[in-house]
């Protein structure tokens, strides 16, 4: 007789055991996301598309130089030529409340992490798995938990977006030298006062580098979360794929990367403004 350790029923039982007991419970956390996402995307098209470029346009402008606002205005009107303006926004809400969601979560958690050994410890092999277990094992229990539609999108972006930030807020709050921090307690810092005053002014790099990726990661899933109904530029990349429709999907592809080129670029000005100022 072959042993077998059965963890597919094992997972099936707890997921359906969470699905039929706390049913209310994941109702609420779907409204507020769903929430927020609505909240974003009602921002975004709200607001006259000329005023909004013009806002990204300064931001690049002021953090990142001449260079980057040239290349965002040129690449909304590249957008907004293609007639996907509607769809950026739609994938901008699900990035943005995907980032806020996975920053609110793991920067505590990265803090948690430097002042606790056996805290990084234990989180060090979760973060392993969030990162390497395949993406569409995620979407399984996210579609079961919350249904189709942006959510279980959300859901399974903050889960695959989280670890950079909680690693790299780790790793800058480690790195901080010695000195400073027994300088802060010789002149009778408490613990707080030296996370806030001290360490996390001199993690702020490597903690804006978290940030980044964890922007990178949330737009490098919009094309599988348009899978399960998220919409946005996505879900016109994998219509195209479907449609065999080689224009169009290049279409929704190229206006993927202009978004992430853009987000990049004015993400990373911001970690480099403040290594500039820490040195």
């Amino acid at each position: 007789m072959e042993f077998r350790i059965p963890i597919d029923q094992w997972a099936d039982f707890i997921i359906n055991y969470l699905r039929i007991n706390y049913r209310s419970f994941f109702r609420s956390i779907s409204g507020v996301i769903e929430s927020f996402v609505s909240g974003f995307e009602g921002l975004l098209l709200v607001v006259p598309v000329i005023i909004v470029v013009a806002i990204v346009v300064a931001i690049a402008w002021k953090m990142a130089g001449r260079g980057v606002a040239l290349f965002s205005l040129a690449g909304f009107l590249l957008l907004l030529s293609m007639n996907l303006w509607d769809q950026t926004a739609r994938t901008l809400a699900l990035v943005l409340t995907s980032t806020v969601i996975a920053l609110a979560i793991g920067i505590p958690l990265g803090i948690l992490a430097s002042r606790s050994d056996p805290t990084e410890r234990i989180i060090r092999p979760i973060l392993d798995l969030m990162q390497t277990m395949p993406i569409f094992v995620y979407l399984l229990p996210a579609v079961m938990f919350f249904g189709i539609g942006p959510v279980p999108a959300v859901i399974a972006t903050v889960v695959f977006a989280m670890p950079p930030a909680i690693r790299l807020t780790n790793l800058g709050i480690r790195q901080v030298p010695a000195e400073m921090t027994e300088a802060s307690i010789a002149f009778g810092s408490t613990p707080m006062q030296m996370l806030t005053k001290v360490q996390l002014p001199l993690a702020l790099p490597s903690i804006m580098a978290g940030v980044n990726q964890c922007i990178m990661l949330s737009l490098s899933m919009a094309v599988i979360a348009s899978m399960i109904g998220a919409g946005g530029l996505g879900a016109v990349v994998y219509r195209a794929i479907t449609r065999l429709e080689i224009g169009s999907g290049f279409e929704g592809g190229l206006a993927v990367v202009i978004i992430a080129i853009i987000l990049d670029r004015i993400t990373q000005s911001v970690g480099k403004g403040t290594t500039r100022k820490v040195n």
